[in-house]
């Protein structure tokens, strides 16, 4: 099934592994006694890998993906030190870091890239250097030998769809404003076509933008001449690709003192968009379980760091426009609103209530049915 022009070609075998999720941003090199040669865990043999995240900190790749790599890893290989973090969101320095992880001889690497392209070369160099390359969220260019990332069109599509829902009469001919990702990212237009094709003859489309580098100030600039020149009351909704452009988004609003906010989407279920769903200034967020994604990532690293196939963790396969058949791991998403919180991210030990609701949103969390 091709998904476009600049998109994945993705064929899938059952989905096995549904539960698995994914997304990365942090840069670590992860080092550790795992053993080699297909001789299980603990064996004798020093296997290092390597790990490049676009983010991290206070980021959702900081918070939750990093740890877990950590985790699943040390659970792996019990002898596997702590990481090293070299996060950066700028394609530059990852690409730096890269060359340096080359250089220094890891056995296999993770990588969740910040520019595809621009890094197409040095995973080139990777593999004529024999290091196994698996990419993590994001489908990095060159010859890479997995992949694990959520379904984006999926990911789009329940966006467009929550966006529509929340809209209500106004979803029929009403005008929208599309504040994308950054086109160095691959993921960003799978997540709009996926979008569009909800979309597409529903609404009018009066501004869209592909926010530079997914910075939120980037975001903010474009809403406000969005909102300078379709005017903020002939705004009926917003679909923000992730919620740090959703915060952007509700900012830009907020200065304008514009009320009631037209419905924001969000991606990411971050714990700021978590409260602003609580709040009422975001309608929707896409959650995408963090776990399975950091389990599958590390489990393909370490098959392939040891020789091994990774056919047996795939469940299906993708084409980049370099590469042909990645063994992949696509993962599914959730929409969230406020009404499926509980059973959702704090079902599954994301964030507890408390987390969620401080002192300013107790009335708004008894409301929502999250607070007795």
């Amino acid at each position: 099934m091709r998904l476009g022009v600049s998109l994945p070609v993705v064929k899938r075998r059952s989905l096995t592994r549904a539960s698995v999720a994914i997304s990365v941003a942090a840069g670590l090199a992860l080092t550790g006694a795992c053993g080699g040669g297909g001789s299980g865990e603990g064996g004798g043999d020093s296997l290092t890998v390597g790990v490049l995240l676009p983010g991290g900190g206070a980021s959702r790749f900081g918070q939750f993906d990093r740890p877990l790599i950590e985790q699943k890893l040390k659970r792996l290989c019990p002898d596997c030190p702590a990481a090293t973090v070299a996060a950066t969101p700028e394609p530059a320095v990852q690409r730096q870091q890269l060359e340096a992880m080359i250089t220094r001889g890891v056995d296999v690497l993770i990588i969740a890239v910040v520019d595809a392209k621009g890094l197409r070369s040095t995973v080139g160099a990777a593999h004529r250097a024999g290091i196994p390359v698996v990419a993590y969220d994001r489908l990095a260019q060159g010859p890479i030998s997995g992949y694990v990332t959520f379904d984006g069109a999926t990911v789009g599509r329940l966006q467009g769809e929550g966006l529509l829902k929340a809209m209500g009469t106004k979803a029929d001919g009403g005008q929208i404003v599309m504040m994308n990702g950054a086109t160095t990212d691959p993921n960003a237009d799978w997540y709009k076509q996926g979008a569009l094709s909800v979309l597409k003859d529903k609404v009018k489309i009066g501004k869209s933008y592909d926010t530079v580098g997914w910075r939120p100030e980037n975001a903010y600039v474009n809403m406000t001449g969005a909102i300078a020149a379709l005017g903020a009351g002939n705004i009926d909704g917003v679909l923000a690709a992730n919620d740090s452009l959703a915060g952007a988004v509700v900012s830009a609003f907020n200065a304008t003192e514009v009320r009631p906010l037209p419905p924001i989407t969000g991606q990411d279920a971050d714990l700021p968009a978590v409260r602003r769903i609580v709040r009422g200034d975001q309608y929707m967020t896409v959650y995408k379980p963090f776990k399975p994604a950091a389990d599958a990532a590390v489990e393909m690293a370490v098959a392939l760091g040891r020789g091994e196939k990774v056919s047996s963790i795939a469940t299906g396969t993708v084409d980049s426009v370099t590469t042909k058949d990645i063994p992949a791991v696509l993962l599914p998403s959730i929409s969230v609103t406020v009404g499926n919180i509980k059973d959702t991210l704090v079902k599954d030990g994301m964030y507890t209530i408390d987390q969620i609701c401080t002192a300013k949103l107790r009335s708004a969390c008894d409301k929502a049915g999250l607070t007795p």
